[in-house]
């Protein structure tokens, strides 16, 4: 168990668990396989890699009651850890479950949200996420297994955790740097796990599985098998963390922004890991308007793949933050980003600041008013309304860096800047369809007597009866008994143009 401590350690007190876990994993694991080749006992020894971790999680733990001798229950060695710990676990394994055995991953979510036990909320929402997100195994391979002889998640796991019989036979002789025994008495097969995807079938499928949509880039950042950061990586990424901040001129600037592209763009690396580890809205304003002007790659095939990463790693947390207008060069660095790739705006910038945890302000409205007016057509301005309002939760696709998940929420929080975001739209002559008004007029409905004094309420109701009159027929008496409940400047207004519909 001492072994782990350090991991444990990373999901306490990091900033950016996700990413210096699998650093650390990586790290361990590859210092257990040059181990191994110089020690005839390192074949004894628990291996540190993905899977040992999930085994260590799902392991049976008594839990003791005072109160009786025996042990009153059994709880998961995930349970024993504190709720935080145990939803930024669960994280880690939403944001890393391509290199997990999907089965085990689905067996603990499953297993941490049933049985009726009490689960802290973010602790639920993360398992949720989890389960949600990793498919079902559904591999020819399995056709093949003889299911008679053993349980069915026992021999899933071994066929994932074990190496296949041709390299095990040859291990000794070609690649004795791999931490095997070539007894296969001496290591249960769990002991001998392998960090990696075995079998050309399964990859095929989990290539298949990526690239059927990879809009799918919601909170679950679902994006293609990259090659594992190495400690080399970090070390570059952790110096040019620390370059960010103390830029002076344009040509240094510039200099980054080649090294941060060859660093995340070359060799298959993770891009989206090694963005979480330089941190770039860290730099000020001036700096990031240049990251952003910059770090093109290009290439218009993939809008939700590298633009979408360079917003939510330079200027989402930014907006996220505003507290005051935003500097005027990093909006308009932003709006012509933007304008270039709108599908990336959408679900890196809009979609994530809108659900904001604790609702926009005046600022954050301002910013996506003006990307809404000045880098969409109206069209694409009343679909995203329409998916907003009415959508399906799978529909709501958002994309932003692990570390920022507690600045945004799943659902809208509803408040008067967001109703004056709808009367900017409404300004704009954006065609609202139906389903959007029918949505608006419920939650005119639900929280008017907690506005019924808030002329920006008030105003919003003035747009929206004139904007989208012809929608409103049938909601005529109902809105009117609403507005009556309201004391405005603008309530009698309101009510003379719903008593002419």
């Amino acid at each position: 168990m001492e072994e782990w401590i350090p991991l444990f350690d990373i999901f306490f007190k990091s900033p950016s668990p996700e990413t210096e876990a699998s650093l650390w994993l990586d790290q361990a694991s590859n210092s257990l396989s040059s181990f191994s080749s110089s020690s005839s006992s390192a074949s004894t020894a628990s291996p540190i890699n993905r899977s040992s971790f999930v085994s260590l999680l799902k392991k049976q733990c008594d839990l003791i009651d005072q109160n009786s001798s025996p042990p009153a229950s059994k709880i998961l060695f995930m349970e024993t850890l504190p709720n935080m710990v145990q939803s930024r676990i669960l994280s880690f394994l939403l944001f890393e479950h391509r290199r997990f055995c999907g089965r085990d991953l689905i067996w603990l979510a499953r297993d941490m949200l049933c049985g009726g036990k009490e689960v802290d909320f973010w602790v639920h929402r993360a398992a949720h996420n989890l389960l949600d997100t990793v498919p079902e195994p559904k591999f020819d391979w399995i056709s093949r297994l003889d299911l008679d002889s053993a349980d069915d998640e026992d021999i899933i796991a071994e066929e994932f955790d074990s190496v296949p019989d041709w390299l095990s036979e040859k291990a000794s002789s070609i690649l004795p740097w791999l931490p095997l025994s070539c007894a296969d008495d001496d290591v249960h097969s769990e002991m001998m796990a392998v960090d990696s995807w075995n079998g050309n079938e399964m990859m095929s499928q989990i290539r298949e599985n990526v690239e059927v949509d990879h809009r799918q880039a919601v909170d679950n950042t679902d994006h293609t098998i990259n090659v594992a950061l190495q400690p080399g990586d970090h070390e570059m990424a952790t110096n040019l963390r620390a370059q960010i901040t103390s830029l002076e001129s344009t040509s240094e600037v510039l200099t980054l922004c080649d090294e941060i592209r060859k660093l995340c763009l070359e060799k298959g690396r993770d891009s989206f890991r090694v963005l979480a580890l330089i941190e770039p809205w860290n730099a000020d304003d001036e700096t990031a308007a240049v990251l952003l002007s910059n770090l093109h790659s290009g290439s218009e095939e993939e809008e939700l793949g590298w633009p979408s990463q360079i917003l939510c790693s330079i200027v989402l947390p930014k907006f996220l933050a505003l507290e005051k207008s935003a500097s005027r060069v990093l909006m308009s660095a932003t709006i012509e980003f933007c304008k270039i790739h709108q599908r990336a705006a959408e679900y890196a910038l809009v979609f994530p600041l809108i659900l904001r945890k604790e609702g926009i302000n005046s600022f954050i409205c301002e910013v996506v008013s003006r990307v809404l007016k000045e880098c969409w057509h109206l069209g694409h301005v009343s679909a995203f309304c329409q998916k907003l309002l009415c959508g399906r939760t799978e529909e709501k696709r958002f994309l932003f860096l692990p570390c920022h998940r507690d600045l945004i929420s799943d659902d809208l929080t509803w408040n008067e800047s967001l109703f004056i975001l709808f009367q900017n739209i409404l300004i704009h002559d954006v065609p609202l369809t139906q389903g959007s008004v029918d949505c608006l007029v419920s939650k005119v409905q639900e929280l008017v007597k907690k506005y019924s004094k808030s002329l920006k309420f008030g105003n919003f109701l003035l747009h929206f009866v004139a904007k989208c009159a012809p929608m409103l027929h049938a909601y005529k008496y109902p809105l009117i008994k609403s507005v009556e409940c309201t004391n405005s400047l603008v309530t009698r207004p309101i009510l003379s143009k719903l008593n002419a519909l």
